[in-house]
């Protein structure tokens, strides 16, 4: 029955980048927050499916150290719907992702329109300048720049390196670092299409303060990330 679901939900999931990519295709085009707009409505109508159709919820804790404005937020990574739920609480959000999701379609006019920040791995110097280069730029106009640390999904249980792009950031943006911690990757696993039933929970930590030494911020960003989200997992193990 879970891989039944499943696949309806897949159906779902990329029926909605189709539908709803075409019909907010003359709202993307009149504003960039109205092309914001359709994309959390995109991810609204995600989370909604993944809750009627495989009985997968998701709930959000620690609100009240959601940023508001321009902030620096570093999330962990184990899902796909880590890219998705944020959408939903955060107000004006900025990713930074893999520039070969620029040529997806749909995904692609919606990041060109809505200026994310796309970074091209292969040339890692000039990849971390322009990175923060952008940052700063989308930091002005009171966005919140969303980045993941580990670079890409990891799964549960597996000790993730933590890669250097977001020391950058804090370091040159000169924010606090906010944390956002999760265990969604128990229910909707960072590879294959079974979702299963039960409650995945985004967590907003306390901030870290600017200023912390690079070595201190990765160091404290990682065990605070790692300790939040192994407690997120082993809470819904024992539901």
């Amino acid at each position: 029955m879970i891989r039944f679901r499943s696949v309806v939900f897949v159906i779902w999931l990329y029926g909605l980048v189709a539908v709803v990519g075409l019909l907010g295709t003359p709202f993307m085009l009149v504003s960039r927050k109205a092309g914001m707009t359709v994309i959390r409505i995109w991810a609204s109508l995600v989370l909604w499916g993944a809750k009627v159709i495989c009985g997968l919820k998701v709930e959000f804790r620690g609100l009240e150290h959601i940023p508001k404005g321009g902030a620096l937020v570093a999330g962990k990574h184990l899902s796909m719907l880590d890219t998705i739920a944020p959408f939903t609480v955060l107000d004006y959000t900025c990713y930074v992702l893999k520039k070969e999701l620029t040529f997806l379609p749909f995904f692609g006019w919606y990041i060109w329109r809505t200026r994310m920040i796309p970074i091209q791995r292969k040339d890692a110097a000039k990849a971390l300048k322009a990175m923060v280069t952008d940052a700063r730029d989308r930091l002005a106009d009171g966005r919140q720049i969303l980045i993941f640390p580990e670079g890409t999904r990891s799964k549960v249980g597996e000790d993730a390196a933590y890669k250097p792009g977001v020391a950058a950031l804090y370091r040159d943006l000169e924010v606090p670092c906010h944390l956002l911690a999760t265990n969604s990757g128990q229910l909707w696993p960072a590879h294959g299409i079974d979702r299963k039933p039960g409650t995945v929970v985004f967590e907003f930590l306390p901030p870290l303060p600017a200023g912390l030494k690079r070595g201190e911020f990765m160091t404290q960003m990682k065990e605070r990330l790692e300790a939040a989200s192994n407690a997120l997992i082993e809470e819904n193990s024992k539901a």
